[in-house]
């Protein structure tokens, strides 16, 4: 019987020798451990999630990866403890699901703890196989969605369990700024196991059932007689609202996995891929008559500038990080002009967009996240200066200060400023002035750029005239209308070369996306070293 060539270019051999067939009973088996393994905990122990709101390990992943494309690893593994009661008791993939796959098209690993099985604690190769994973993101260049629902080390296998967790830490480590990982707390994040998401670039907790702290209340009560809750020391809004270590909040599970894959669009794979710009769409270049009509006149008036930032980029497309966090800056992500960029703005809504330890903290984080992924940054300015007050000198604003001056000063990436109103003292420098990099800087007519303000400054420089006047406050004004004029305008900053132009408030988005178009080569050479010293 003759060979039949195959179009690509493989022969055939002849029907008659084609083989055995596979014995069913391999097949049988293998189809039988997959089920168990696939099973997890069991359909009572899921019953019981879906009761409360939750969802199983897999099924995170299913609601993750796009239908059918995770490719799972390590389905078989099982726990390495055998004693106190571990002998005979089964732990499907140990607790943990691994593995990789296509998130709207785009390779992503993840890894869902699984906490139908023993608890979702971590043994040696539950460890073993997140590590894996993360060995893998390394030498693929992709994101890591780490989904976190455990008990934490699992007792039984001693300090094994925590040199998992050292390995995880020092992966996490090893990954930083090399890919982006993303935290998802569904469930009990306790002890040790808080750190890998402490150390991953942003976390995302579930409103419900969701908990994260190192010593909970009963350790706390022991420790100290103080009687806390759950709510005051792992409550997700205390996490996204006082401590700064939650970034979101999602609503539920499924909420979470839409906030993960919302900020993938705006994200690159790793440090080496340019972010997912847009730059096939044409820029808009008609004037933006509306934004007129969004600052006050009164130069110490409130307003919002999520609405200014909301007119400023594509579509209004805004996503927003730490939204409940130091509320007087305002970071996210978003485009202009199809560039993906990291927007930092002034809230002049909170503390009137002051710079305290808080927003100090959050900003410099952000910047340094979107410098190592090369993303952009545009801040907008309206601050009059750092926080005053006892509490934030003891609480260490020089140092927590210096770190927006750090991240925006060692950023490579393209810089963008819009002073919108009022930039003072060190912050002005704080909020990337030309000084700290800026690529290229632009003011409204109603910016004022000094040391201090009008107000205070005269103050102090006519203090003697003031105290012999009969009107006070005549004088008052008119020593600091001619101040403001003379050394707060901002067409003194442009005659000085501060600034690259004074602009009309409708042409900042034109402005801005053409700044940021031409700037997308930006390349930059810093002198060899191992880090910056950054003031921790």
């Amino acid at each position: 019987m003759t060979r039949r060539p195959d179009p690509a270019g493989y022969t055939q051999p002849p029907s008659d020798h084609l083989g055995s067939p596979v014995d069913r009973r391999l097949l049988d088996e293998l189809n039988e451990r997959r089920q168990k393994a696939l099973s997890g905990g069991g359909e009572q122990k899921a019953a019981k999630r879906h009761e409360r709101g939750m969802w199983t390990a897999r099924e995170r992943l299913d609601a993750l990866f796009d239908t059918g494309t995770f490719q799972e690893s390590g389905l078989h593994v099982q726990h390495h403890s055998h004693e106190f009661g571990m002998e005979s008791r089964d732990a499907p993939g140990d607790a943990v699901v691994t593995g990789i796959g296509l998130v709207e098209g785009r390779s992503v690993a993840a890894f869902s703890q699984d906490f139908t099985v023993v608890g979702g604690t971590l043994g040696k190769y539950h460890a073993a196989k997140i590590t894996y994973l993360m060995h893998r993101c390394l030498e693929l260049g992709m994101p890591l969605i780490a989904f976190n629902d455990s008990g934490g080390a699992r007792i039984q296998e001693g300090v094994e369990s925590l040199a998992g967790y050292g390995d995880v830490f020092f992966m996490n480590v090893e990954l930083s700024g090399l890919v982006p990982q993303i935290a998802v707390i569904t469930g009990p994040c306790a002890g040790g196991a808080a750190y890998s998401p402490a150390l991953c670039d942003l976390v995302i907790m579930t409103r419900s059932n969701s908990y994260m702290f190192i010593c909970g209340p009963e350790v706390i009560r022991a420790a100290t007689g103080a009687n806390v809750s759950m709510e005051d020391v792992g409550d997700p809004l205390v996490h996204a609202a006082v401590s700064g270590n939650a970034h979101f909040v999602a609503e539920d599970e499924a909420d979470a996995v839409g906030l993960v894959k919302r900020l993938l669009s705006f994200l690159p794979p790793n440090n080496l891929v340019d972010p997912p710009h847009r730059l096939d769409q044409p820029i808009m270049m008609a004037r933006d008559e509306e934004m007129l009509d969004l600052i006050p006149d009164r130069p110490n008036e409130a307003f919002d500038v999520r609405r200014v930032i909301h007119r400023l980029v594509d579509d209004g497309d805004f996503l927003e990080v730490h939204q409940m966090f130091a509320g007087s800056i305002v970071v996210g992500f978003a485009r202009i002009g199809g560039v993906v960029v990291g927007v930092l703005a002034n809230q002049p809504m909170v503390r009137a967009g002051t710079l305290d330890i808080s927003s100090s903290e959050k900003g410099a984080r952000f910047i340094r996240f979107c410098n190592a992924f090369s993303i952009p940054l545009v801040t907008l300015v309206d601050t009059p200066g750092f926080l005053p007050g006892i509490d934030q000198e003891r609480g260490g604003i020089i140092r927590h200060g210096a770190k927006m001056l750090f991240a925006y000063s060692s950023a490579t990436v393209p810089k963008i400023t819009l002073i919108m109103r009022k930039s003072y003292g060190g912050a002005y420098l704080a909020m990337c002035s030309r000084d700290l990099g800026a690529d290229a800087v632009y003011a409204w007519p109603t910016a004022e750029i000094a040391v201090m303000g009008a107000e205070q400054a005269v103050r102090i420089l006519y203090h003697k005239e003031l105290d012999a006047a009969e009107d006070q406050k005549a004088l008052h004004a008119k020593l600091a209308s001619e101040y403001r004029e003379r050394f707060a305008s901002p067409y003194q900053a442009a005659s000085l070369g501060m600034i690259n132009d004074v602009i009309d408030p409708a042409e900042s988005r034109v402005k801005l996306a053409m700044a940021l178009r031409t700037h997308l080569t930006k390349r930059v050479t810093r002198p060899p070293k191992k880090h910056g010293n950054i003031p921790l």
